[in-house]
């Protein structure tokens, strides 16, 4: 009987993974749908949102600023001197300094348009020279041999698409992608419809206050029964019509100017009987919707809603958890960079992640919780100590 042995077999060709959940093709012209532009028609309708919209912008800031700031931790000490200043001294676009920036500029991308791309720029073999924020026009993806994986390919002048070369140097985020899906959605993926709404409301009361606020008038000039009045009522009414004209352009510079004439002349407002439509309603459940879907508490945004104590701090937490889920796509960036960094000085030490506290109410929970348990640790050995005491009496 001939032994089996691993090591004498012929050396066989292993075949390439096989993803079988993963979507097929049958066109011929497949490879033109390989190509996913990380931009889509709705992009400009994002910024157009933020800016239309102040009260989603300042959402949009504050949740970036509410992330917070981070700390890298290597167990090396020179390795940790050496990355602290690479933190907080590396080049960001040419026009910031630090890794916080970076990051911020990152995670303001990946809110607003759904995808985040950025890259390591490297300084030959000597280091990294900086970070560089993609624009998400340029940047194309494409499913990678690997199933798992994805190719990145900037556009050319010339319409053509150009692989990166270093694939390993490009940072990419998606934001809630759907299923077979290499590109992620906006959080304001919902609120066009809502906004559109919003935005006919406020153009509605700008037109309806320069209706009524910029007040026009009505002049009639009613002609007397005499003969020579009716005869010259139409070269009467050009002078009156003149002569108002003459008397209100002075207005337009804060001048006052009046204005005298004979006969039967009406001077009438128009539009100053009309009320303005309540916008009040409308408008709020317009924000409500907004609010609810940015998660950030009211209060937070200079809306004076009526709330209560127990409600607020609901809402905190809320937002507390938002942001740890923004921490956790960030931290796999912010690690990789490091990473990066510290292979090129020659250490191999796996760097840690650490974020600086949310907000001052989980420190005073947090010292308050350790005063109770501080408390509770002396209670239970004075216990102790006064039955080690009856003990030693009854002895």
């Amino acid at each position: 009987m001939k032994k089996f042995s691993f090591w004498n077999r012929k050396k066989q060709k292993v075949a390439p993974s096989l993803l079988q959940s993963s979507r097929s093709t049958f066109q011929p012209f497949s490879i033109l749908n390989g190509y996913t532009p990380l931009t889509t028609p709705e992009t400009k309708l994002y910024e157009a949102i933020r800016e239309g919209v102040p009260l989603v912008d300042t959402a949009i800031f504050k949740t970036v600023r509410l992330v917070g700031g981070f700390e890298v931790i290597c167990q090396d000490k020179v390795a940790q001197r050496k990355l602290n200043y690479f933190i907080r001294n590396v080049n960001v676009n040419g026009i910031g300094i630090g890794l916080e920036t970076f990051m911020a500029e990152y995670l303001d991308d990946l809110l607003t348009y759904g995808n985040a791309v950025g890259e390591i720029v490297l300084e030959g073999q000597q280091g990294i020279l900086g970070l560089y924020r993609a624009n998400l026009e340029r940047i194309q993806v494409k499913p990678a041999k690997n199933p798992l994986g994805i190719d990145f390919f900037v556009n050319e002048r010339d319409g053509a698409l150009k692989k990166v070369a270093n694939q390993e140097l490009i940072l990419f985020t998606a934001l809630n992608p759907k299923a077979e899906e290499l590109r992620g959605n906006s959080i304001l993926r919902s609120l066009p419809f809502v906004t559109n709404i919003l935005f006919k409301i406020y153009h509605s009361i700008g037109q309806n206050f320069d209706r009524i606020g910029n007040v026009r008038y009505a002049v009639s000039y009613k002609p007397s029964n005499d003969p020579a009045d009716r005869a010259y009522a139409k070269e009467r009414a050009q002078m009156i019509a003149r002569e108002w004209s003459e008397g209100m352009k002075p207005s337009a510079d804060g001048q006052v100017k009046d204005f005298i004439t004979t006969g039967d002349v009406s001077i009438k407002v128009i539009g100053a009987d009309n009320q303005l439509i309540e916008t009040e309603t409308p408008v709020r459940q317009m924000l409500e919707q907004i609010v609810a879907k940015l998660s950030i508490p009211p209060f937070l945004l200079g809306l004076s809603w009526s709330t209560t104590e127990r409600m607020s701090k609901q809402q905190t937490d809320i937002l507390t958890t938002e942001l740890d889920y923004y921490r956790r796509l960030l931290t796999p960036i912010i690690l990789k960079i490091c990473r990066v960094y510290l292979r090129l000085n020659g250490f191999w030490e796996e760097p840690e992640m650490q974020w600086n506290t949310i907000n001052l109410r989980d420190e005073v929970d947090f010292a308050q919780a350790q005063y109770y348990l501080a408390q509770a640790q002396q209670i239970q050995q004075s216990i102790q100590s006064e039955e080690i005491d009856e003990t030693s009496n009854s002895d």
